[in-house]
């Protein structure tokens, strides 16, 4: 039910707001209500076929035998100076075979097409063909990795979960709950926090040439913690759930110095707090249960936690004091979103 906050309806500045009190009920309907971790079944779809080489793959190319075919450049140089380059066009040029289309083409494939070319002037070829560095399928990173160099697919399938343990995850800037994969046009949001406690999670997606990784910073990830607590802040965090006991917990805890704090409330929908009803959870902190119930209540980023006196015959007031820092948190996050896209101009 919606309720105007109490005192006169004169003013019009002041916001509907919809009280709820904290219980076990609504943690269990929250729960409820919240679908489990999951993995957009066309990811799981894809299943990585043989390797095909592509332009920028060097080629390794034995002829058993015959050292003047296999090292040009000599036995004693390493492996990389004598292989062979697939160019822009997707070819190659090898002695007596001349020039190949290899790309599209499978190890096997090419190795055959080779053999076959060769047996016009080499008795009963026995060829040998290995990729010696690969440049022609990759990965690109972004965000909040400690290397964002890119990643290339190879024969043996790589899956998120071992190209995000490659880039190395910035842990004091990323955003857990939010990577990113885009493919084909389209962009997968996965929360890495939930997904790690699932039977299919990171390591059961495989990349393919093209797609993109972006892990998102945690900078836009808060919780507005205000009222009667030790250090009143904003608090980032990087995972997909964190607890209002958490919460106020990183604040310093309820000041006891003011002593006056007898009740919890959470703001959810604050930036919208002057155009939308906004949902507004209350957990009475003098019951025996209330730790209990605070441990299992999750917050959510853009939140604001206000630790107060425990009735509302003050909510008014409280909410024309909330009117401004809802702007202000509006405009930070605008202000963010600008530089965010000025960076990738």
């Amino acid at each position: 039910m919606n309720t105007r906050a109490s005192g006169d309806n004169t003013n019009p500045d002041i916001a509907h707001f919809k009280l709820i009190p904290i219980t076990p009920a609504e943690i269990a309907n929250d729960r409820a209500s919240t679908p489990p971790p999951s993995i957009p079944p066309a990811l799981l779809a894809y299943q990585p076929a043989p390797y095909r080489i592509g332009p920028g793959d060097s080629l390794y190319i034995t002829v058993w035998d015959h050292p003047e075919l296999t090292s040009p450049a000599g036995a004693q140089q390493q492996a990389l100076a004598n292989g062979r380059l697939v160019r822009p066009d997707g070819t190659l040029f090898y002695p007596y075979a001349g020039l190949l289309k290899a790309s599209g083409k499978t190890v096997e494939q090419l190795r055959s097409e080779l053999s076959r070319r060769l047996a016009k002037y080499v008795t009963s070829p026995q060829v040998d063909l290995t990729i010696i560095s690969y440049g022609s399928q990759k990965v690109t990173l972004g965000g909040a990795f400690v290397s964002a160099a890119p990643q290339f697919i190879t024969v043996t399938p790589l899956t998120l979960a071992q190209a995000i343990g490659t880039a190395n995850v910035n842990t004091t800037q990323a955003d857990l709950s939010n990577v990113v994969l885009s493919r084909d046009g389209h962009d997968y949001h996965l929360d890495m926090d939930a997904l790690s406690g699932v039977p299919q999670g990171m390591q059961d997606i495989y990349l393919k040439g093209g797609d993109r990784v972006f892990l998102s910073y945690n900078d836009n990830h808060e919780v507005y913690v205000v009222g009667e607590v030790v250090q009143p802040q904003a608090l980032r965090f990087k995972t997909s759930t964190l607890t209002l006991t958490q919460a106020i917990g990183r604040a310093g805890g309820i000041n006891q110095e003011t002593a006056k704090g007898k009740a919890v409330y959470v703001i959810r929908g604050v930036k919208n707090l002057q155009q939308e009803p906004s949902a507004v959870y209350q957990l009475d902190a003098s019951s025996p249960e209330a730790f209990a119930m605070a441990s299992q209540f999750p917050v959510h980023a853009g939140d604001v936690v206000f630790v107060g006196a425990a009735g509302v015959a003050r909510w008014n007031r409280f909410v024309s004091q909330l009117l401004p820092f809802s702007s202000l948190i509006d405009n930070t996050s605008n202000a963010r979103l600008t530089n965010a896209q000025s960076n990738q101009l």
